[in-house]
């Protein structure tokens, strides 16, 4: 999940020492017509 992130979170949820989920939130910035910018947030 990390490699395939650039800007964003990896959250882990982990029950009796044990990785049971991980979600992933990435976030992209649009320019004005809408399309993906290259730029960082």
């Amino acid at each position: 999940a990390l490699s395939s992130i650039r800007f964003g979170t990896v959250t882990l949820v982990v029950q009796d020492g044990r990785v049971i989920q991980v979600d992933k939130s990435e976030k992209i910035r649009l320019n004005k017509v809408g399309y993906v910018d290259g730029g960082g947030i």
